[in-house]
């Protein structure tokens, strides 16, 4: 080596990693938007079907108003839109990309070296952080929406009051009696498959809400349209209580019924959900849908990502392969049968067919898995 001699640091690596970061902001700057667009177009049209559904459904409700009708239909927009942002994902990474590809843009970033992961990971960034700001923030505002939802929707569209509510006490029922009159009825535990209830108090009601009679019973069943309260115990207003034996009264629940009117899991903020799923559990009721729910939550961030890698594989190379139409519909016939798939796995969840955290993560999973492997196929084989 001459004396001296001083080696050049290359300006390539410096300029390469101004140029990758430049670009990565780029990028995700451009996904952004078409996220919000298409997020801000579901939203609309959610919006307008909601509300023309409604309208119909209380026609013949004198008390709903156009100004009810509307409040109640964007009360259950961001459960819907919870439901649609892997499509808002998916259809926006389809059109980011198709623009970043005609324009060539992405054709010169991938001439000075940057790798087809690099350009996508900005886009991912953003989907996951959008999964992080569905659990954070909308799961949140969806479930007290909902809530007030589902109460409007019961007391104005089908006139009826909440039927069921679980508390740390146990399990709380009301029901009409023919004489106009009510029928409030507690367990303390109930079987998974609630035919079965423990230490049971069964209040009646008279048309006025004045009590009229307490029965108390270790156990019951649901079973043939009836209460059946075993070593009953029965009591009037101002006198003892006396031995019963077996007691009667009709009933129109079911344990389908009862299992529905819990608290639906949409209703709860994610939260909430693990105090309650081990509320449900300690009473002794199945808390499946609950579990489903708050697992499917978990795993939404892999799954938005996996939308980034599915709208990726059809739409980078259609430049230079033609057929840019028929890619772009391809790509979201695909969407569309993972989410049906994303169903069916779920409804095998719901029936104890497989395990809960299978079925809420497989549809994630897989599609990730696909999205890597039709990638690295068109990159590298």
């Amino acid at each position: 080596m001459q004396a001296g001699f001083r080696p050049v640091r290359k300006p390539t690596s410096v300029a390469t990693v101004r140029l990758s970061s430049t670009l990565s902001l780029y990028v995700a700057r451009i996904y952004a938007l078409w996220f919000l667009v298409f997020f801000a177009g579901l939203a609309g049209v959610i919006l307008v079907a909601d509300t023309l559904e409604l309208l119909r459904r209380t026609a013949a409700r004198p008390e709903a108003s156009l100004a009810l009708v509307l409040t109640m239909a964007l009360m259950k927009m961001p459960r819907l839109l919870q439901d649609l942002m892997p499509f808002a994902v998916l259809f926006a990474g389809i059109m980011a990309f198709w623009r970043l590809t005609r324009s060539s843009e992405l054709v010169v970033a991938r001439a000075v070296g940057v790798s087809v992961w690099q350009f996508l990971t900005p886009a991912i960034v953003v989907a996951v952080a959008a999964g992080a700001v569905k659990i954070a923030m909308l799961s949140p505002l969806s479930a007290v929406l909902t809530q007030r939802f589902e109460v409007l929707e019961a007391r104005v569209v089908r006139g009826q009051a909440p039927q069921t509510a679980i508390a740390g006490s146990g399990l709380w029922l009301r029901q009409a009696r023919d004489d106009g009159g009510e029928v409030m009825i507690h367990a303390e535990r109930g079987a998974p498959l609630l035919d079965r209830f423990e230490r049971v108090t069964v209040l009646l009601l008279d048309a006025a809400g004045r009590f009229e009679v307490r029965v108390d019973a270790p156990s019951a069943q649901l079973r043939d349209g009836s209460w059946i309260l075993s070593d009953a115990r029965l009591a009037r207003s101002g006198q003892p209580a006396q031995p019963v034996g077996e007691w009667r009264i009709a009933s129109d629940f079911t344990a389908e019924r009862i299992q529905d009117s819990f608290a639906p899991p949409e209703t709860m903020s994610f939260w909430a959900l693990p105090g309650f799923i081990q509320l449900l559990e300690q009473a002794g009721f199945a808390a499946t849908r609950h579990k489903l729910h708050y697992q499917a939550l978990l795993a939404s961030p892999l799954l938005l990502a996996a939308m980034v890698l599915i709208a990726a594989t059809f739409s980078l190379r259609i430049s230079r392969r033609g057929g840019v139409g028929m890619r772009i519909a391809a790509g979201v016939l695909v969407g569309f049968l993972l989410y049906f798939l994303s169903d069916l796995v779920f409804a095998l969840g719901l029936s104890r067919r497989i395990p809960v955290e299978l079925a809420a993560w497989a549809p994630a999973v897989v599609s990730t898995l696909l999205g890597v492997a039709t990638l690295l196929h068109q990159e590298d084989g």
